[in-house]
């Protein structure tokens, strides 16, 4: 590993700390938690504004502890060398002192929201560094693990709103929760060399990038097609969100079901950007659908 840098700039210093926690990801978290939020009818600005600047603060805090464990371990990966550890931009003590003030503020604002709030924003937290992070060297079900804090940001974002927890926000843990699957396994099979040099196996074939892998993200990707439509089923969202969420899943399944013919890792990369297209399309036609008659309500006064 690199010594420490010598002092930077302002400017250098932030973003070595957006690299750190890996700043553009957990925005990218915190949409699901938005689309949670709206989705149950929250509309309070304070709130919203505690919930995401609690969730993306907890999110850094996550990602700057899991970068700390593996700090050993980035160096040895084309994608994670140039980190701030590896790279010796931060120091571990620094590195530690960023994740307890992120972790502290994040909880602070979830428990201004409401207990159950504060409590999943925690037990993400947990999972994520103490379970999922660790077991990634050790066996492909880390995946399972590390999809229970990945599905949490929507079922927060309800809850939230709500304080307490239900159906809805079940059913928006568990889409997530099934999305995750093809999803990481798909960037696994794309990052599969890096991912070994670091000591990591994570696709569900111990075979690697196999048709037995290919297979699992086919069944998934096949299950998320009910999982999607019970927000229909049970009445909380309309026709348009589950014309939506039909053709989202049928398009996933055919680019899982492309890489399942030809094993390739081109197919892989396209069924990954297809997951990152397919989850806040999917989530934000529910908040659409969910609150169609307030926006059609809203365009006939304007």
């Amino acid at each position: 590993m690199a010594s420490v840098s010598p002092s930077m700039g302002v400017k250098g210093k932030v973003k070595t700390y957006m690299v750190f926690t890996k700043f553009r990801l957990s925005a990218l978290v915190i949409i699901s938690a938005l689309s949670g939020y709206l989705f149950v009818g929250g509309n309070d600005g304070l709130e919203l504004t505690f919930l995401l600047v609690g969730g993306l603060f907890i999110t850094a805090a996550s990602n700057g502890a899991n970068q700390i464990w593996e700090r050993e371990l980035d160096i040895l990966m084309k994608r994670t060398e140039k980190r701030p550890l590896p790279q010796g931009e931060m120091s571990v003590n620094e590195a530690y002192i960023v994740v307890t003030v992120s972790l502290i503020v994040g909880a602070v604002l979830l428990y201004l929201i409401n207990l159950p709030s504060v409590l999943l924003g925690l037990l993400a937290f947990v999972l994520y560094v103490f379970a999922y992070t660790p077991m990634k060297r050790i066996s492909p079900w880390a995946v399972f693990v590390g999809a229970i804090p990945g599905a949490i940001p929507p079922m927060l974002g309800a809850i939230a709103c709500t304080g307490k927890f239900g159906l809805i926000p079940g059913i928006l843990f568990f889409v997530q929760f099934i999305w995750q699957f093809p999803h990481f396994w798909a960037i696994a099979w794309v990052a599969y060399d890096d991912y070994k040099a670091g000591g990591f196996s994570l696709l569900p074939s111990k075979h690697g990038k196999s048709k037995n892998s290919a297979y699992q993200m086919v069944i998934w990707s096949i299950a998320l097609i009910p999982f999607s439509l019970l927000p229909w089923v049970i009445g909380a969202s309309g026709i348009y969100s589950m014309v939506i969420a039909t053709l989202l899943g049928v398009g996933f399944f055919y680019y899982a079901y492309r890489l399942l013919l030809t094993c390739d890792d081109k197919d892989a990369r396209k069924l990954m950007f297809a997951s990152f297209i397919y989850l806040p399309i999917m989530q934000f036609a529910y908040v659409f659908d969910r609150n169609l008659d307030i926006i059609e309500s809203f365009l006939s006064i304007n």
